[in-house]
């Protein structure tokens, strides 16, 4: 299975609410109860589908200030998904890098509020093995910051050297690439399902 940034053009069209400020991780054979211990979290009450879940976590955020999000984690085979609207604990490498002790760890983020910050993760057993911008692929860190470099530039990620217009396109070039680069990365392939449908176990977690 090859992954491809055209198979994830429906996100921001189906999403736009979550697409807007959002952050998509998945951990390798770590249950949603013990991903919210690893992140010092806390449990809350269950929301099904995206447009439940992201008026929660607006709802949520405001009376902590910010200073607390509210996510959704569902399982898919021996993978655990977890869904921030309007939050990024998982690349956020304070937490990310210890909680992913003995797992893979892949997560990307972007939040278009921000003028367009976005950010993509991928760490093992607590090291950072590439980190790198959504919109500045040509500056990578890590400890492989060029493993991936192939794939990364198949898929289409903006390169500062290569000069790139989004005038005649329909969406943004950075995010379809990174949930194809999740997908290369874990051989999980994300559909409108997994976010329309579900009821996600969800917790909460200080944002350090």
């Amino acid at each position: 299975m090859t992954a491809n940034t055209t198979d994830y053009l429906w996100f921001e069209e189906r999403f736009p609410d979550l697409a807007e400020a959002y952050c998509i991780t998945l951990v390798h054979g770590v249950s949603p109860v013990e991903l919210l211990r690893r992140l010092g979290g806390r449990a809350e009450p269950a929301h099904t589908g995206i447009p439940e879940l992201v008026e929660a976590a607006y709802d949520f955020y405001a009376p902590f200030s910010g200073t607390r999000t509210l996510f959704g984690m569902t399982s898919i085979g021996p993978w655990t998904l977890m869904v921030e609207p309007n939050g990024w604990h998982g690349v956020n490498e304070e937490k990310a890098l210890p909680a992913s002790v003995g797992t893979r760890w892949i997560s990307h983020y972007d939040n278009s509020n921000a003028n367009n910050d976005g950010s993509f993760l991928w760490a093992e057993n607590t090291d950072r093995r590439l980190q790198f911008d959504l919109r500045g692929a040509g500056y990578r860190n890590g400890s492989h910051p060029d493993e991936l470099l192939d794939v990364i530039r198949r898929l289409g990620f903006e390169f500062p050297e290569v000069p790139t217009t989004t005038d005649d396109l329909d969406t943004d070039l950075a995010i379809p690439p990174a949930f194809a680069l999740a997908e290369h990365l874990t051989q999980v392939r994300l559909r409108p399902t997994h976010l329309q449908d579900t009821t996600f176990v969800c917790g909460s977690a200080e944002i350090k």
